[in-house]
């Protein structure tokens, strides 16, 4: 591995790739520092009450009692509109308990759990927050304990390790039964050492490590300081002292990154365990069962807490994703983490405001648009209803300040790379808008009876082009990459590229099944009918080609292997419309599947069905068409249009990125 001596050094694990370079520990706290230090909501009503009147720009010098123009006309410097309009808002703010449950958190708060609120006293505590915010966003452990299985919310973690590293055959239970080395077969040769708790112990934290190397630098809601730091597991290197050293993690939290590194680790254990078992581990499956039914035993989908939050989110991608397994993807942990936030009221900018902490309010906000966002795209993908609508939520990602003075801390991120990271999600949120919106169309049983209307077909169309116009080229795949392109920033330069293309392959998708209701019926109507088809249909051929060259990039440098869920819905949708089409490109489309399968199982049974219907499309020619039937032309199967290949984005060597791009 290269670079292999310090990475191991830096984060002693044992994941090992050639030619990868994974993020070290700094990097990694610099990936949290950029998610959660976006700058909070920008304040409103600043202005003095003079400036306010005649409707200037108000500016005051840092140290000055007065703005500038105050001090020029020798007018007093008041704020008491702004004054009043917080008041307002903070009124307002605590009058909203709404959805949060007074279980177990909520008995933290001494209003739920002494005397009620009499009717003539005000919901506003001392510090001015309302009585159910310190539940929410105060300790997650205190009120009354959870307990399932041997483990509640205060167990410790060795005690979490003992029964999560139990025998397989105490798996459907978790009532673990008595450990003998025979139970651990199932696991591989080396599995019997999982009976030492010091061994545990060092198993755990090369997972921890490989899941802030691998997943964290896509999923950035884990401060990794402070997770080591409360791991409370003893390690050869010092641990660093934090503030909240005294405050334990969340079981379930240990649980979720715990079974997230083993989908990835290549600990000599798990190498054992995927050699016995096929090429895939028996072990991590375990885990993921185990803390899914950990997590459901503590409540975290049911009490709104932001501990809970995190979790539901990360156990959502941990999981398999083919929703037509039975322990595929439904959306349950997704939904759950959507309740939490909104029980917490994190879709308020006003609520948002009265976190204090910066640690909690980034990571709230990151998380809110995480969720946000993958709530409308997988809606659209899984045709499920959305979850939110655009006006559920008043918070927004705000530009930073260019010219901000630099800080002094250097793990901290610059104005810069806020502004890059911020840019990437307003194009991302400006995308999910647009899939929620289809995503409602497609829902509706309407859809299904009569089909898409013409209008909305032509609106996805103009939409569509619209965004890529705006924000393609800031977001997507770059025409001047370097040659030694690093895992971090051609996962997401890819995911997000392919993210875009796919919405057209989806689109084709389910036009083909639902068809377009043509109200009028007139000559010019199904003249545009026939149009708009055409169009989608030569859109998702070269969105399918686009995504077939980017899988090809990524495979050929072995990182789809270490994809949490991104990539897979993209490599999919683009194979099987490739393999109708007969078309040779669905083979890069096929190996990327097959790389994917190394964490995700079902991946592989996806490419041997599109190889299948790869076969059956050469014998027959483009088949298993319906409604789009009519804009499938027999030169389809050999369009010419400009090839995005393998060699052409990576100019030949098919392993380093090149400065090859495909205008759209």
């Amino acid at each position: 591995m290269q670079n292999g001596d310090h990475v191991r050094s830096d984060n002693g694990h044992s994941f090992s790739h050639p030619g990868l370079i994974l993020p070290t520990q700094s990097v990694q706290n610099q990936i949290h520092e950029l998610a959660k230090t976006l700058p909070p909501p920008r304040k409103q009503n600043t202005a003095c009450d003079a400036c306010r009147s005649r409707k200037v720009k108000c500016n005051r010098l840092p140290g000055e009692d007065k703005c500038q123009h105050c001090l020029s006309k020798n007018y007093p410097c008041t704020h008491f509109v702004q004054q009043a309009t917080s008041e307002k808002k903070r009124s307002a703010a605590a009058r909203r308990p709404r959805g949060t449950s007074t279980s177990s958190s909520c008995l933290a708060c001494p209003s739920f759990s002494t005397s009620p609120v009499s009717a003539g006293s005000s919901p506003i505590s001392e510090h001015n927050t309302p009585p159910w915010f310190k539940a929410a966003f105060g300790p997650w452990n205190s009120g009354r304990i959870q307990s399932y299985g041997g483990l509640s919310v205060q167990s410790t973690t060795p005690t979490l390790l003992h029964h999560l590293f139990a025998a397989p055959e105490s798996d459907s239970t978790f009532m673990f039964k008595s450990r003998s080395s025979s139970g651990y077969a199932a696991w591989g040769d080396m599995a019997s050492k999982l009976e030492d708790e010091a061994f545990r112990a060092e198993f755990a934290l090369d997972l921890v490590e490989v899941y802030f190397q691998i997943v964290h630098t896509r999923l950035p809601l884990l401060n990794p300081l402070q997770f080591r730091a409360r791991l409370n597991l003893q390690a050869t290197q010092q641990r660093p002292v934090i503030a909240k050293q005294d405050e334990p993690l969340h079981p379930a939290l240990i649980a979720t990154v715990l079974a997230w590194g083993a989908k990835f680790s290549e600990h000599p254990l798990l190498v054992a365990d995927r050699d016995r078992n096929g090429g895939q581990s028996l072990l991590a499956k375990a885990l993921i069962n185990r803390t899914r039914e950990l997590a459901e035993s503590l409540k975290v989908h049911r009490i709104p807490n932001t501990n809970h939050v995190v979790i539901s989110l990360l156990i959502e991608p941990l999981q398999c994703q083919d929703p037509r397994l039975d322990n595929g993807f439904h959306g349950f942990w997704l939904t759950s983490g959507i309740r939490n936030l909104l029980g917490l009221q994190i879709n308020h900018k006003s609520v948002m405001v009265l976190i204090k902490d910066p640690e909690a309010r980034g990571t709230m906000i990151f998380a809110w648009w995480m969720a946000c966002l993958s709530d409308a795209f997988s809606s659209f993908y899984y045709r499920r209803k959305p979850m939110l609508d655009d006006d559920d939520y008043d918070i927004d990602f705000y530009t930073a300040d260019q010219n901000a003075q630099e800080t002094t801390d250097p793990t901290a991120p610059s104005p810069r790379e806020q502004l890059e990271f911020l840019g990437y999600y307003q194009a991302a949120h400006a995308l999910a808008r647009i899939s929620r919106t289809i995503a409602r169309q497609l829902w509706r049983p309407s859809t299904d009876q009569d089909g898409i209307p013409l209008d909305s077909v032509l609106s996805y169309i103009s939409d569509l082009s619209k965004w890529r116009d705006a924000h393609l080229s800031k977001v997507g795949v770059p025409p001047n990459l370097e040659a030694n392109w690093d895992f971090v920033s051609a996962v997401s330069a890819c995911a997000s590229d392919a993210q875009y293309h796919v919405t057209w392959v989806a689109l084709f998708f389910a036009m083909d099944e639902f068809g377009i209701r043509d109200d009028a019926f007139t000559p010019s109507s199904i003249n545009q009918v026939e149009i708009a088809k055409r169009k989608v249909m030569e859109e998702a051929l070269q969105a399918s080609l686009r995504i077939a060259a980017l899988a090809g990039v990524l495979t050929s440098n072995g990182y789809l292997k270490l994809d949490p869920a991104v990539m897979h819905v993209s490599c999919i949708n683009a194979g099987k419309f490739l393999a109708r089409l007969g078309r040779p490109e669905v083979f890069e489309c096929i190996k990327a599947l097959e790389q994917y399968s190394y964490a995700y199982e079902e991946t592989k049974a996806h490419a041997k069905e599109i190889s299948l219907e790869y076969d059956a499309a050469l014998r027959k020619g483009p088949n298993n068409f319906h409604e789009m039937a009519s804009a499938i032309s027999p030169s389809s199967r050999a369009f010419q249009a400009e090839i995005m290949s393998v060699d052409a984005l990576t100019n030949g060597n098919g392993k380093h990125h090149g400065n090859t791009y495909m205008s759209i």
